[in-house]
Order: C-alpha cells, then sequence, then structure tokens
C-alpha cells in the first residue's frame, strides 16, 4: 500500500509519496491553497491518491519544540479529519519537528537558490515527514 505524506501550510501542501513497499518517500508536487477554504485542494489531491493508489495520508503536526500543539498544529488536525472525510483514507499526524528546517538545510548544502529553493521547500519537507514515518515502521 502507497503512502502519502502532507507537509500542510497555510498556503501550500507540500506533497511526498511511499513506493509501493512503503519503504522510501519521494517528493511529487507542490500544491497551491487556501487555507480559509479547505476544500480548495481537494481536487487535486483526490488525483494524486487516485493515480497513486494511495491507502493512508501522513500528515505533519507541527509541535513546538516543548511538545506543545499550536495554532498550526490544531490546524493540522482539522485538515487530517478533513482528508479522512473527504477522500476515506485514514490519516496519521506524525511530528514534524525542524523538518522545514532540515529541509532548508539540505538544499542549501546542495547550493540552491534561493528562488528554487522556496519552490521545492514543502515538498522537501513532505519527504522528510514520510520518510521519517516509514523509517518507524521498519
Amino acid at each position: 500500500m502507497k503512502v502519502i505524506g502532507l507537509d500542510v501550510g497555510s498556503k501550500t501542501i507540500g506533497i511526498a509519496v511511499s513506493d509501493a513497499l512503503g519503504l522510501t518517500a519521494q517528493g511529487l508536487t507542490t500544491i497551491n491553497w487556501h487555507e480559509e477554504n479547505i476544500y480548495s485542494a481537494d481536487e487535486h489531491l483526490k488525483q494524486i491518491i487516485e493515480e497513486h493508489a494511495i491507502g493512508k495520508a501522513v500528515i505533519g503536526l507541527p509541535k513546538h519544540m516543548n511538545g506543545t500543539i499550536g495554532e498550526r498544529g490544531e490546524a493540522s488536525k482539522v485538515y487530517a479529519a478533513h482528508v479522512e472525510a473527504i477522500h476515506k483514507i485514514p490519516a496519521v499526524l506524525w511530528d514534524e519537528r525542524l523538518t522545514t528546517a532540515a529541509a532548508e538545510r539540505v538544499l542549501l548544502e546542495a547550493d540552491m537558490s534561493r528562488k528554487k529553493r522556496k519552490k521545492v521547500i514543502d515538498k522537501m519537507a513532505a519527504v522528510m515527514i514520510l520518510q521519517s514515518y516509514l523509517d518507524q515502521k521498519t
């Protein structure tokens, strides 16, 4: 069963998918969306779920360094419930502390320009969230 990883921000959703065996995560795309309209990414996400035969979603749960959940974390919980209801697949919330910072570091080490980094940072964070989840499962 393939798994989709989502890094949900207020303007974009980074997307990664696993291989069929659930061993590796690959960055797929970034969807632009409007957080105030929770349905705005549904059609694009539905296409990806169908095309890749996705059976589960792993959604990044941003936590503060002390483990508490703030406004962004609450928004991720709402989105996870939305994904389950609309797309009919289970959603797992996964601690994403420092994934965006780690993704930024990887892209900087690759000597990627700021403009290019901005385009792929959310997708890279989704890869890190999903890969962390997959690694824990093995």
